[in-house]
């Protein structure tokens, strides 16, 4: 099978490695002319996954006319760069392929996930994501992986047999909308616990931030139409707690720098990755006001990142809080 990736970034390469190695041929459309002769020549990506030999079966290109020949079509670029990068698709492909976002995020305009955002540019046409616990690195090194795949497709069956491997298992689910959801809520609460842990609060602390932040996560969720039981899968607590407990996260590299007090902009330039959560939370928190929701962690996030509220107070904000039940009554 033919699988064209856009983005070739460290979770682009990564799920290229394991599907080129499966004998797919696999071409990754990337953005910078370095990355395409380092992938094609030395068979690295230095700046994204140090060390990862690739396989000759993954090729890398800055041509556009290469979407034509996708079977699959996987885009793995940021959020808030999807939907440019979509419309500059359609200039190319006259019927767009099957489609597969693998990106973790919320339009910050539109409250849009990225299924959404390829739905409204492409229109009618086959759909999924692919979400759940998995950090690119490992998965490029062949360490076992469990994700979750949903759609809407009567194929998904198919898709879901030909992408799945022995160290990288996929479930597949229905509830597209929980499964973007869940792979865009735990970005914001990834920097609350890397705040946390930058404190030095302890353990107890950070479990409390992520069943609290799981609650958050339920409570939107289910306002949106997602399905309850998707929150406890690999695409809600899997990935949440990978994300607030593993240093190999974005996010929480971000919280845990802003624990140490270094300025934003300055935490980003270092990263020279995207971290989904930045950016997403400025959605989250329009909706959770919009929904007249209560999603204090992520306000709270918002505040140390936008409004300038050191970490150490909106943590005694947040402490400082009314006590109440811990199950309160979910939103229908």
């Amino acid at each position: 099978m033919r699988i064209v990736i856009v983005g070739a970034g460290s979770w682009g390469t990564a799920l290229g490695k394991i599907w080129a190695e499966a004998g797919h041929r696999v071409i990754l459309l990337a953005r910078r002319r370095e990355v395409v002769e380092s992938i094609n020549t030395h068979r690295e990506n230095p700046g994204y996954l140090p060390g990862i030999k690739l396989p000759s079966g993954l090729e890398a290109t800055l041509r556009q006319e290469v979407l034509r020949e996708a079977e699959l079509l996987v885009w793995a670029v940021p959020c808030q760069g999807l939907r440019e990068a979509a419309r500059r698709a359609t200039g190319v492909l006259t019927v767009p392929p099957p489609m597969l976002s693998v990106i973790k995020g919320l339009e910050v305009e539109t409250f849009c996930t990225p299924v959404e955002i390829l739905e409204q540019v492409f229109g009618k046409g086959e759909y999924m994501v692919l979400s759940g616990p998995s950090f690119a690195l490992e998965v490029a090194r062949g360490l076992p992986t469990a994700v979750v795949l949903a759609g809407k497709t009567p194929r998904l069956s198919f898709w879901q047999e030909r992408l799945s491997r022995p160290v990288f298992r996929i479930y597949r689910s229905e509830d597209v909308r929980g499964v973007e959801l869940c792979g865009a809520l735990k970005n914001v609460i990834a920097i609350a616990s890397g705040i946390s842990d930058g404190l030095e609060l302890g353990l107890n602390a950070r479990a409390a931030l992520i069943t609290r932040g799981l609650a958050e996560m339920i409570r939107l969720g289910l306002k949106l139409g997602a399905r309850p039981l998707t929150f406890s899968g690999l695409a809600g607590l899997g990935d949440l707690v990978l994300t607030c407990t593993g240093p190999l996260s974005r996010n929480y590299r971000v919280g845990r720098r802003l624990a140490a007090g270094e300025p934003l902009d300055q935490i980003l330039r270092n990263l020279g990755q995207v971290a989904e959560g930045v950016e997403t939370v400025k959605a989250v928190r329009r909706l959770a006001h919009d929904l007249r929701l209560e999603m204090p962690i992520t306000e709270a996030v918002f505040r140390v990142l936008y409004a300038g509220v050191p970490p150490a107070r909106a943590l005694q904000e947040l402490l400082a809080r009314p006590l109440k039940e811990e199950f309160a009554p979910l939103p229908l």
